[in-house]
């Protein structure tokens, strides 16, 4: 099963992470890939880099960042490989032992049954 994992920081955006955590987290993401539980990761640039794009009864709107919701501040994300909900868990727990405080929503990718896959 695969899972998507978002990282949502308590500190503010844009404090950079402290060089034992970068060493840390570098090992971490290193294991994680040879291991095979990690498919893909990232961290995500201040907000006042993005933008937010919605559609509310036909309507297209564009805000600009930054955002000021900090409890809304995606930090980065990890695709990770688990066998059950649980394991998904129990990996996240691993990472935000060194990320520290924040919050990481765990949601399962929807992955299509092997028999109705169209192959190329």
């Amino acid at each position: 099963m695969k899972f998507l994992c978002i990282y949502k920081p308590a500190r503010p955006e844009g404090t950079p992470p402290a060089h034992d955590e970068m060493s840390k987290m570098g090992k971490l993401i290193e294991d994680g890939f040879k291991s095979g539980w990690l498919l893909a990761t990232e961290g995500c640039l201040p907000t006042a880099l993005g933008a937010r794009v919605r559609r509310s009864n036909g309507a297209v709107t564009v805000k600009d960042g930054p955002f000021t919701e900090a409890k809304e501040i995606i930090g980065g994300f990890a695709l990770i490989k688990a066998a059950s909900k649980q394991e998904a868990i129990d990996l996240t727990k691993r990472f935000m032992d060194i990320a520290g405080d924040g919050e990481s929503e765990i949601r399962q990718i929807y992955e299509m049954p092997e028999a109705t896959r169209v192959r190329a």
